[in-house]
Protein backbone atom coordinates (compact mmCIF):
# COMPACT_ATOMS: atom_id res chain seq x y z
CA UNK A 1 0.00 0.00 0.00
CA UNK A 2 1.45 3.26 -0.70
CA UNK A 3 1.46 5.43 1.85
CA UNK A 4 0.40 9.40 1.72
CA UNK A 5 3.08 11.97 1.46
CA UNK A 6 4.16 13.70 4.52
CA UNK A 7 7.22 15.47 3.91
CA UNK A 8 8.41 17.34 1.08
CA UNK A 9 12.33 17.02 -0.17
CA UNK A 10 13.71 19.83 -2.33
CA UNK A 11 16.47 19.52 -3.87
CA UNK A 12 18.40 23.33 -4.17
CA UNK A 13 20.18 23.87 -7.25
CA UNK A 14 17.81 24.16 -10.53
CA UNK A 15 14.99 23.16 -8.06
CA UNK A 16 14.54 26.29 -5.65
CA UNK A 17 17.04 28.90 -7.27
CA UNK A 18 18.24 29.00 -10.95
CA UNK A 19 22.20 28.85 -10.64
CA UNK A 20 22.48 25.98 -13.32
CA UNK A 21 22.28 28.58 -15.72
CA UNK A 22 25.31 29.75 -13.99
CA UNK A 23 27.32 26.68 -13.00
CA UNK A 24 27.15 24.98 -16.18
CA UNK A 25 28.69 27.67 -18.42
CA UNK A 26 31.42 28.61 -15.76
CA UNK A 27 32.24 24.71 -15.71
CA UNK A 28 32.94 24.82 -19.74
CA UNK A 29 34.65 28.52 -19.61
CA UNK A 30 37.16 26.81 -16.86
CA UNK A 31 37.42 23.53 -19.04
CA UNK A 32 38.42 25.37 -21.42
CA UNK A 33 41.18 27.79 -19.51
CA UNK A 34 42.39 24.90 -17.64
CA UNK A 35 43.19 22.03 -20.07
CA UNK A 36 40.58 19.68 -20.31
CA UNK A 37 37.22 21.19 -22.97
CA UNK A 38 34.27 20.22 -22.29
CA UNK A 39 30.91 20.92 -23.92
CA UNK A 40 27.87 21.64 -21.79
CA UNK A 41 26.18 17.94 -22.58
CA UNK A 42 29.47 16.95 -20.98
CA UNK A 43 28.97 19.00 -18.07
CA UNK A 44 25.72 18.19 -17.76
CA UNK A 45 26.56 14.69 -17.77
CA UNK A 46 29.28 14.80 -15.30
CA UNK A 47 28.87 17.49 -12.87
CA UNK A 48 24.95 18.44 -12.78
CA UNK A 49 23.50 16.70 -9.09
CA UNK A 50 26.73 16.16 -7.98
CA UNK A 51 28.67 17.26 -4.94
CA UNK A 52 31.47 18.95 -5.14
CA UNK A 53 33.95 16.99 -3.54
CA UNK A 54 32.90 14.28 -6.36
CA UNK A 55 33.14 17.11 -8.45
CA UNK A 56 36.99 17.79 -7.54
CA UNK A 57 37.87 14.42 -7.65
CA UNK A 58 36.34 13.60 -11.33
CA UNK A 59 38.53 17.24 -12.03
CA UNK A 60 42.03 16.06 -9.96
CA UNK A 61 41.52 12.77 -12.32
CA UNK A 62 41.63 14.64 -15.67
CA UNK A 63 44.05 17.80 -14.66
CA UNK A 64 45.96 16.80 -11.66
CA UNK A 65 45.80 18.07 -8.31
CA UNK A 66 47.43 21.73 -8.86
CA UNK A 67 44.45 22.07 -11.33
CA UNK A 68 41.84 21.06 -10.09
CA UNK A 69 42.47 23.26 -6.94
CA UNK A 70 42.89 26.31 -9.18
CA UNK A 71 39.72 25.29 -11.08
CA UNK A 72 37.74 25.14 -8.18
CA UNK A 73 38.87 28.26 -6.53
CA UNK A 74 38.05 29.95 -9.76
CA UNK A 75 34.69 28.35 -9.75
CA UNK A 76 33.56 29.08 -6.36
CA UNK A 77 34.56 32.77 -6.63
CA UNK A 78 32.90 33.53 -9.89
CA UNK A 79 29.91 31.68 -8.81
CA UNK A 80 29.43 33.75 -5.85
CA UNK A 81 30.05 36.94 -8.28
CA UNK A 82 27.31 35.44 -10.58
CA UNK A 83 24.73 34.58 -7.99
CA UNK A 84 25.48 38.00 -6.71
CA UNK A 85 24.99 39.53 -9.71
CA UNK A 86 21.63 38.78 -10.41
CA UNK A 87 20.23 35.11 -9.10
CA UNK A 88 16.70 34.14 -9.27
CA UNK A 89 14.43 31.86 -7.82
CA UNK A 90 13.05 29.01 -9.88
CA UNK A 91 9.89 30.56 -12.10
CA UNK A 92 7.18 29.56 -10.18
CA UNK A 93 8.67 28.55 -7.19
CA UNK A 94 7.52 31.07 -4.42
CA UNK A 95 3.80 30.48 -5.99
CA UNK A 96 4.58 27.02 -5.18
CA UNK A 97 5.56 26.73 -2.05
CA UNK A 98 2.91 29.01 -0.76
CA UNK A 99 0.43 26.14 -1.59
CA UNK A 100 2.17 23.55 -0.35
CA UNK A 101 1.00 22.71 3.11
CA UNK A 102 2.66 19.57 3.79
CA UNK A 103 6.33 19.37 5.95
CA UNK A 104 9.09 21.03 3.50
CA UNK A 105 13.19 20.41 3.73
CA UNK A 106 16.08 21.28 1.74
CA UNK A 107 18.82 18.09 0.95
CA UNK A 108 21.28 19.36 -1.53
CA UNK A 109 25.08 18.47 -2.98
CA UNK A 110 25.89 22.26 -2.67
CA UNK A 111 27.37 23.14 0.67
CA UNK A 112 25.49 24.68 3.43
CA UNK A 113 27.33 28.03 3.18
CA UNK A 114 26.75 27.56 -0.96
CA UNK A 115 22.74 27.32 0.09
CA UNK A 116 22.79 30.20 2.70
CA UNK A 117 24.31 32.24 -0.33
CA UNK A 118 21.72 31.25 -2.59
CA UNK A 119 18.98 31.19 -0.89
CA UNK A 120 20.13 34.08 0.67
CA UNK A 121 19.93 36.11 -1.85
CA UNK A 122 16.39 34.96 -3.23
CA UNK A 123 14.95 35.34 0.02
CA UNK A 124 14.23 31.86 0.15
CA UNK A 125 16.55 30.97 3.42
CA UNK A 126 14.29 31.61 5.93
CA UNK A 127 11.46 29.64 4.17
CA UNK A 128 13.75 26.65 5.44
CA UNK A 129 15.83 27.68 7.98
CA UNK A 130 17.03 24.40 10.36
CA UNK A 131 15.37 22.22 7.48
CA UNK A 132 18.25 22.45 5.53
CA UNK A 133 20.48 18.97 4.50
CA UNK A 134 23.84 19.15 3.04
CA UNK A 135 25.89 16.34 1.21
CA UNK A 136 28.73 17.44 3.20
CA UNK A 137 26.93 15.20 6.28
CA UNK A 138 26.93 12.14 5.16
CA UNK A 139 29.46 9.89 3.46
CA UNK A 140 28.26 9.10 0.25
CA UNK A 141 26.24 11.76 -1.89
CA UNK A 142 23.87 11.42 -4.82
CA UNK A 143 22.94 8.83 -6.78
CA UNK A 144 23.68 7.30 -3.67
CA UNK A 145 20.36 7.71 -0.91
CA UNK A 146 22.15 8.67 1.80
CA UNK A 147 21.20 12.39 1.95
CA UNK A 148 17.73 11.77 1.20
CA UNK A 149 17.79 8.94 4.05
CA UNK A 150 19.20 11.30 6.44
CA UNK A 151 17.10 13.92 6.06
CA UNK A 152 13.90 11.76 5.87
CA UNK A 153 15.71 10.77 9.54
CA UNK A 154 16.04 14.24 10.93
CA UNK A 155 12.25 15.35 9.86
CA UNK A 156 11.19 12.23 11.82
CA UNK A 157 9.49 10.71 8.60
CA UNK A 158 9.35 7.26 6.83
CA UNK A 159 11.19 7.39 3.75
CA UNK A 160 8.16 5.52 2.07
CA UNK A 161 6.29 8.89 2.66
CA UNK A 162 8.70 11.33 1.52
CA UNK A 163 8.46 12.64 -1.75
CA UNK A 164 11.48 13.99 -3.04
CA UNK A 165 11.72 17.18 -6.23
CA UNK A 166 14.80 16.54 -8.57
CA UNK A 167 16.10 18.19 -11.74
CA UNK A 168 19.17 15.92 -11.91
CA UNK A 169 19.50 12.09 -13.04
CA UNK A 170 21.84 11.27 -10.12
CA UNK A 171 18.81 13.18 -7.72
CA UNK A 172 16.12 11.15 -9.47
CA UNK A 173 18.16 8.02 -8.78
CA UNK A 174 19.47 8.68 -4.99
CA UNK A 175 15.38 9.63 -4.60
CA UNK A 176 14.74 5.54 -6.30
CA UNK A 177 17.94 4.42 -3.87
CA UNK A 178 16.04 6.06 -1.08
CA UNK A 179 12.63 4.01 -1.32
CA UNK A 180 11.25 7.56 -2.19
CA UNK A 181 9.09 8.88 -4.98
CA UNK A 182 10.11 11.89 -6.90
CA UNK A 183 8.82 14.54 -9.24
CA UNK A 184 11.19 15.35 -11.58
CA UNK A 185 11.33 19.06 -12.66
CA UNK A 186 12.27 19.24 -16.59
CA UNK A 187 11.99 22.79 -16.59
CA UNK A 188 15.18 23.37 -16.17
CA UNK A 189 18.60 22.19 -17.99
CA UNK A 190 18.28 18.39 -17.87
CA UNK A 191 15.85 16.70 -20.57
CA UNK A 192 13.04 15.43 -19.39
CA UNK A 193 14.39 11.86 -20.59
CA UNK A 194 17.01 11.88 -18.28
CA UNK A 195 14.65 11.65 -15.62
CA UNK A 196 12.15 8.99 -16.62
CA UNK A 197 12.13 6.38 -14.50
CA UNK A 198 10.37 4.42 -11.62
CA UNK A 199 7.95 6.00 -9.10
CA UNK A 200 9.14 9.76 -10.59
CA UNK A 201 6.66 11.73 -12.52
CA UNK A 202 8.45 14.58 -14.74
CA UNK A 203 6.83 17.81 -14.80
CA UNK A 204 7.39 21.15 -16.87
CA UNK A 205 6.39 23.89 -14.76
CA UNK A 206 6.94 24.33 -11.12
CA UNK A 207 3.66 25.97 -10.69
CA UNK A 208 2.06 22.55 -11.36
CA UNK A 209 3.85 21.12 -8.59
CA UNK A 210 1.04 21.48 -5.34
CA UNK A 211 -1.32 19.45 -7.38
CA UNK A 212 0.73 17.20 -8.29
CA UNK A 213 1.55 16.25 -4.79
CA UNK A 214 -2.04 16.48 -3.68
CA UNK A 215 -2.82 14.31 -6.42
CA UNK A 216 0.20 11.49 -5.60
Amino acid sequence: MIKPIELVIFDCDGVLVDTERIAVPLQVALGAELGWPLTEGEVMDRFIGRSSASIHEDIVARVGDETAGIWRELFEERHREAVDAGLSAVDGLPEALDAITLPTCVASSGSHDKMRHTLGRTGLYERFAGRIYSAAEVRRGKPAPDLFLYAAQKMGIDPAACVVIEDSRPGVEAARAAGMRSFGYAGGLTPAGRLEGADTVVFHEMRELPALIAGA
